[in-house]
């Protein structure tokens, strides 16, 4: 049975409980437990192939588990599916926006689909640029935009309806190390503002000393604390690899 949630993982933030997922024969996740709290950046460190994605995936109800508990803000996701989701952002992998739209048309047609007031979508398209320093490019065509400003739209995008969780998933994927860097640090920025935060990534030099750290590996919570706790005094890099490198 799943341990019982306490009052502060009830009030905001993320929590799993007991989670695990099959894909036939092979296990994604098992027994997977995890909380992140409101105004933490959580890096769920993992090499590919750990179960990252899969549990993006059961995050944000594109796959269903058959058992444990998962919490958003407070909602659960099983009983309570449109407050959970309501409640949280998305950075997805792969890229989701309409090349042949503008900046302000990708995230109206967001706002359209979440249902947000006509009236407010105007300010909160702003809001949400001005957060991420993109108000000056809000009638570029996305397709005209380079990497780093497309994956700012889309976190733009995520942030436009005010969620309390955000979620992504390995967003510097085909980055420079300059976009890497800037977007890493707008969402530690949010983190410090009080958002909860889940990162995942394969890639040691996107998490700090101070960062919540949880590594996955083969389906399992290897690790759960802070970062320079962790890792001792050992280079992260070299630590990270010796937990999860493949024996002979």
């Amino acid at each position: 049975m799943p341990e019982a949630i306490s009052a502060q993982e009830a009030t905001g933030g993320l929590s799993v409980r007991d989670l695990s997922f099959r894909y036939g024969a092979k296990t994604a996740l098992d027994a997977v437990s995890l909380d992140v709290t409101p105004g933490c950046f959580c890096a769920l460190l993992g090499p590919n192939g750990a179960g990252k994605s899969t549990l993006i995936a059961l995050l944000t109800r594109l796959l269903v588990a058959p058992g444990g508990d998962i919490r958003i803000a407070g909602h659960d996701l099983r009983a309570a599916p449109r407050r959970a989701l309501a409640d949280l952002g998305v950075v997805f992998q792969q890229p989701t926006l309409d090349l042949n739209l503008t900046v302000r048309q990708n995230l109206a047609y967001f706002a359209a689909l979440h249902g947000l007031p006509r009236a407010e979508t105007p300010g909160r398209i702003d809001a949400a640029l001005d957060r991420l320093g993109m108000r000056e490019r809000a009638d570029e065509k996305a397709r005209a935009l380079n990497g780093g400003h497309r994956r700012r739209m889309e976190l733009a995008r995520a942030l436009l309806h005010d969620p309390k969780v955000l979620l992504l998933d390995e967003p510097t994927v085909g980055l420079d190390a300059a976009a890497r860097q800037s977007i890493t640090d707008h969402v530690h920025d949010l983190a410090d503002q009080g958002l909860c935060v889940l990162w995942t990534t394969h890639l040691t030099d996107e998490v700090r000393d101070t960062d919540h750290l949880l590594v996955l590996h083969q389906g399992q919570i290897l690790a759960d604390g802070i970062t320079g706790e962790i890792r001792g005094d050992t280079p992260l890099s070299d630590w990270f690899l010796s937990k999860t490198a493949v024996q002979a």
